[in-house]
């Protein structure tokens, strides 16, 4: 508990600092411009407000006065890998999510570098299988973390540097088993897989450069390397999506469709064309081994390719298909082909309302066996201070995923149905810091095989405090 109160309180000066420094830019004077009549005034638009807004998104006319959460600042905000479309499509690695999507951060202005400060804390208490106790599951209190910053400056007219990274202290407070989770499986700790367990992240999760070059205002191409880093391949990671922010949980599902956030070694190439972005890359196959503080050996041995399209601000879509070579240690002569598909929505409805949801499915498939399947669909409605969200999952797991043997034999399929609504309200904001109270409630569904090792009907419950920026805003009034 004392590491939770330290952690606390460590995050709570970080954002002190943070907003000292906005501050500090707020103490520079303007200088005036002396080259126009101080009583000339400039021409009304005629354009309405919101419409004003939506061609600004539509037509990637970024510079424009934003209300950071500490002080609005005129400067050029752009994507990470385009200087012709909003920063609000930024998701993880270089995958899409819609324009309309909030941005939570704190924002940090020099010269000529623009950088950003994202993050998530979850002080939690967290009980799975509470009505099966003398089945599997487990209970403990444990704090789910990442953070990131990230940094950007032009080169040139048309170039664009950005890096990312992202840091998890799971190590440190969830110890090398990670947490509680019924129906998990993915990677391993001393040696044995873990199971019924949400796997740790690494400290080092994302550290990543790219560079963009804009042809054209519907023209661009890219570049971006990480060690480690994120591949083209599967929708926008769980803690990065908007419908998932609220949920402390990874989804059961997420070896299915996004397990490849963090990868030591990735190299993906692109272009845009307008509303469509074709990428590609080559990645180490492997997933991170036990050490969670080290950086693994890059192998380059998978690839994939994906298609991303956003038809309007409020959408974002995307297929993509890849091989990963040998991604369990436990089972080095494995290799997956993964398949993906996803659809994200995200729309403002005005006086801090909004709603955000995503529909995904994936599958993992081996060289003369059935593919297993999974789908998601998750949704956040956020009224003012409060946040109410929901996720299902279908995903098939296999009796040596779910380390069911020898009762089963180790490709036998079950399918697993989970359920989860929750809620949380925000307590207080200092300094555009929130702290949110919440709590959830799951329930899974099995075939009745299973209920030696879970029970019937299994359920959990969570009660959170959450600690996370406040959101930014645009102000289209220059």
């Amino acid at each position: 508990m004392k590491t939770f109160l330290l952690f606390i309180i460590a995050a709570f000066f970080h954002s002190q600092l943070i907003f000292a420094q906005h501050e500090h830019h707020q103490q520079q004077p303007a200088k005036k411009d002396t080259t126009e009549p101080v009583n000339k005034k400039a021409p009304k638009s005629k354009t309405p407000k919101k419409e004003t807004m939506h061609m600004q998104q539509m037509h990637g006319d970024h510079d424009m006065k934003m209300d950071t959460g500490m002080h609005s600042m005129e400067v050029p905000m752009t994507h990470a890998f385009s200087l012709n479309l909003p920063m609000n499509r930024n998701g993880s690695g270089t995958g899409w999510l819609p324009d309309a999507s909030p941005m939570y951060g704190y924002m940090i202005h020099s010269k000529k570098w623009m950088y950003m400060v994202h993050g998530s804390v979850f002080l939690r208490y967290n009980n799975q299988n509470f009505n099966n106790d003398d089945k599997r599951g487990g209970s403990r209190f444990d704090a789910p973390t990442w953070f990131m910053l990230m940094g950007q400056r032009k080169v040139g007219e048309k170039g664009l540097f950005h890096f990312s990274s992202m840091f998890s202290l799971d190590p440190v407070i969830e110890g090398g088993r990670g947490y509680p989770l019924l129906f998990q499986t993915g990677e391993t700790y001393k040696g044995r897989p873990l199971i019924d367990r949400q796997h740790p992240h690494d400290l080092f999760s994302e550290l990543a450069v790219s560079y963009s070059h804009a042809f054209s205002k519907n023209v661009d191409a890219f570049v971006y390397v990480g060690y480690p880093g994120e591949p083209a391949l599967g929708p926008v990671t769980f803690m990065h999506r908007p419908s998932a922010l609220d949920n402390p949980n990874s989804p059961i599902s997420h070896h299915w469709v996004d397990a490849t956030h963090i990868t030591f070694g990735v190299v993906t190439a692109g272009v845009r064309v307008d509303k469509f972005k074709l990428e590609g890359s080559s990645f180490t196959g492997r997933e991170p081994d036990e050490e969670r503080y080290d950086f693994d050996k890059p192998k380059f041995d998978s690839w994939s390719g994906r298609l991303s399209f956003n038809p309007s601000v409020n959408w974002a879509l995307q297929v993509s298909h890849g091989y990963t070579k040998s991604p369990e240690v436990l089972h080095p002569e494995e290799n997956i082909y993964k398949t993906t598909a996803s659809a994200i929505y995200s729309v403002d409805m005005g006086n801090d309302n909004r709603l955000d949801a995503t529909a995904l499915w994936g599958m993992n498939k081996q060289k003369d066996h059935d593919g297993e399947n999974a789908f998601l669909a998750e949704a956040s409605l956020r009224k003012k201070k409060t946040a109410i969200y929901t996720r299902y999952e279908f995903t098939e797991k296999s009796a040596e995923e779910l380390v069911l043997e020898p009762m089963f034999e180790e490709h036998k399929i079950f399918g697993i149905h989970a359920f989860t609504l929750g809620a949380n309200y925000d307590l207080i904001e200092r300094h555009k810091t929130r702290l949110a109270a919440g709590a959830q409630w799951s329930i899974y569904g099995a075939p009745e095989s299973l209920n030696a090792f879970y029970g019937k009907t299994p359920m959990s419950l969570q009660v959170y405090l959450r600690l996370y920026p406040a959101l930014m805003r645009m102000n289209m009034n220059k």
